[in-house]
Order: C-alpha cells, then structure tokens, then sequence
C-alpha cells in the first residue's frame, strides 16, 4: 500500500439515494468538507485531494497532530478536511478561505483553523486493509486513538434507522448522511451502491463556462455565473445560471480568476437561451464549483445558489444534477 511518497489510493464515493431500509447498514453523518486522503509512514505525513493533487501546505496545522497520535505507526486514512463555524457545524463557505491557499500564513491559520474528520483506514503498518469489510475497518481506526482538536473520529451508528438518521442531521443543520454496508470492502476510486449518500439540501458540481458582469452593488465584480455540466455522450451542455449566494468580496475574487481564462466564443455544444447569456463573457470550462439548488427541471437548475469553487473535482467528472 501507498507510503508517504508514492501515490494514493483514489477514494471510494457513494452513490446518491434514500436512505437504504433494513439492517446490515450502518450511518454517518455526511460532512460539508474536502475529502482527503492522508498517508502518513516513518515521521512523514502527506495530505492529498480526491484527485490526487498534494495538499500538505494547505493543511499545516494537521500534519504534526497525526504524526503524533500514530505514535510511529503507518497508516494510509480516508476523511474530510472541514472548517467549523461558530457552533461547531462544519462550514463549507469557511472552509473556502483554505481550499485555495497553497500555503496559508499563521494569521489565516489561526482565524480559520481545520479539523480532519477520519472515517476510513485503508492501511495498516504497510498492510492494505481495503479487503477488509467497513466494521472491521471502523475498530482498526477507532483504536488508533486520533483524539485531537485538529483531528477526530466523528461517530458511525449500525442497524440504525434511515430515516430517523437524516432526521438527526436536520436538527444538527448538517449536510445529510451516508449509509455504508457493514460488510463493504473499500473499493478505491470507485463510485459503489455498497455506500449511499442522502443529502438533506440537493447540490451538484458545476463547470463555470461565463460569466456576466455585476451592476449596482456588484459592480466591479461577477453578477452571474453561467453554469454547465457534462451529459451522458460528454457534451458541454448548459444547465442555468446562479446570482446569488455571492459576497462581495467573493464577487471579486471570482473576477480575478475568470478575466485570464476569457475566451471569444461559448464553449458549450449547443447554444443556450439568449436572454441568459445575451451580456455574457465566455470562459475556458475550467473552473468548477459547487451550487444548491431546488430542483432541476427543462434542462435548467431552479434557485440555485453559490457555495464556492472546488479545486478537488476535475471538470470532466461533472455530470448532470442528480447523477451522483
């Protein structure tokens, strides 16, 4: 199995569902984070994201703390970095003041710090524990002891019930919940049924393809991104466009990383509806992002709102609303 200098293992991703009846499932409360992968062997601890970019210098403050509670072991875990509110909750608007940062200063550390919530352990002292079945999995990582302010073991709960789980995390005000079978073996990189996830808000990848410029009070910045995702023959197609959920300093930021990317002509593979993108400046499909929406009908995403950039998922892994 991987060291702290060979390639990670991808991580393995649920499928989208209702929560799963009947016993042999087990639940987890589903994270509003940056899924990590952390390989930590000989005193060397390396970050890396789901597509296998290295994220060490983005996450400083964690790698100390696992080094420490491994205590010499070797391990390969599978978790995900979030920042917390006030109340405890993680906060993916928060967490976008780290998810872009290569190296953070220690004023940015200290006013937004990090926590790794470990979920997984797919290696042990050089041994690959991917063949073993999830619950097995979960006593292996819960007696590792990452008891930590910068890393934790967020709880799992077997034979419980679906729908009284998702429940619970309505009242938490978290991301939804994920169903793992007990017996699934971890299967990297692969998107399995054995783990189904249930989002309380709906949320998709997005690819930015324009943008169209702010008036009033968003003047100097984005007023609007126009949105696209990939179809089932890998076509560029466009599926709305989202105004709000903008800071204004986000407004702007979103500008500076747009303007060198900007293009003549749509890059989409079919026209979309000219009153959406009369005022519009093209962009290479490049940046992707995350939105909440309502529902996605005719084509097109209903009151969707802007959660922020994600620099873990490549475009081409972007399909349409709902698939995943």
């Amino acid at each position: 199995m991987t060291g702290p200098r060979s390639t990670p293992p991808q991580p393995m991703l649920a499928t989208l569902g209702r929560p799963p009846a009947g016993e042999g499932w087990a639940f987890e409360m589903k994270w509003d984070g940056q899924r990590i992968i952390a390989s930590v062997a000989g005193g060397v601890c390396r970050l890396f994201s789901r597509n296998g970019i290295e994220a060490t210098g983005a996450y400083p403050e964690l790698v100390d703390p696992l080094v420490r509670l491994l205590a010499g072991r070797a391990a390969v875990l599978d978790g995900e970095v979030v920042a917390l509110d006030a109340d405890g909750r993680p906060s993916f608007s928060r967490l976008q003041h780290r998810m872009h940062v290569l190296r953070p200063t220690a004023a940015l550390r200290r006013t937004t710090p990090v926590t790794y919530y470990v979920f997984d352990v797919l290696a042990l002292e050089g041994d690959s524990t991917t063949s073993r079945g999830y619950l097995r999995r979960r006593e292996l990582l819960d007696g590792l002891g990452l008891d930590a302010p910068e890393v934790r073991v967020p709880p799992h709960w077997v034979d419980g019930d679906g729908g009284r789980m998702l429940d619970l995390a309505r009242e938490h005000r978290l991301e939804g919940i994920v169903a793992k079978r007990v017996d699934s073996i971890y299967r990297p990189g692969i998107r399995s049924p054995d783990w189904v996830k249930t989002p309380l808000r709906s949320n998709t990848e997005v690819i930015v393809v324009g943008w169209v410029p702010g008036t009033g009070s968003a003047r100097g910045g984005v007023g609007s991104l126009l949105l696209a995702a990939r179809d089932d023959d890998a076509r560029l197609v466009y599926i709305g466009h989202v105004g709000t959920g903008f800071t204004g300093a986000t407004r702007r930021a979103l500008l500076e990383k747009l303007e060198p990317l900007e293009r003549p002509t749509s890059p989409l593979d079919a026209a979309p509806p000219a009153r959406e993108s009369r005022d519009a400046r093209w962009v290479e499909p490049l940046l992707v992002g995350d939105v909440e929406y309502r529902e996605y009908v005719g084509g097109s995403l209903r009151h969707p709102s802007w959660k922020g950039l994600r620099d873990d998922k490549s475009p081409d892994e972007v399909d349409l609303p709902g698939r995943h």
